[in-house]
């Protein structure tokens, strides 16, 4: 783990850097600062959710005739819990019924459930990028 006191705190010379650069205007940059970060932290909880939901998703229909039931059925639950988090109820209830369903001899039903799931997912309420960001 890193010790943090080792390395230089840039904020003061970021924000410096801003108000010049500005040309004094501080409180817009603050403002535009806090923007910025809020739209970051919602693109952040949008891939630690909706992303990773998807993406799991994905393996688990992909690779089901290798994984086992119980595999299935605990990923199946874990994608609900992302989903719910994102607040995106329907899907997220799907999946559990989904999970539910997977030791069942009807695996159609199974299908059916998760592919609905998928189609009602989050992935519309992506975020939408403003312009591409350069990162140095």
């Amino acid at each position: 783990m890193r010790n943090n006191s080792n390395y230089l705190n840039l904020e003061p010379l970021i924000s410096a850097y801003l108000l010049i650069v500005s040309g004094g205007d501080l409180e817009r940059v603050e403002i535009s600062r806090k923007n910025l970060r809020s739209e970051v932290l919602e693109r952040i909880k949008y891939v630690k959710t909706c992303v990773m939901a998807r993406e799991l998703c994905l393996l688990v229909r992909t690779n089901r005739a290798i994984l086992e039931p119980n595999d299935v059925q605990e990923v199946c639950q874990y994608i609900s819990k992302l989903c719910k988090e994102a607040g995106c109820k329907e899907p997220s209830e799907l999946c559990i019924k989904a999970a539910n369903s997977v030791g069942s001899a009807d695996e159609e039903k199974y299908l059916e459930l998760c592919a609905q799931s998928c189609v009602k997912c989050g992935e519309a309420r992506r975020p939408i990028s403003k312009k591409d960001a350069y990162v140095a």
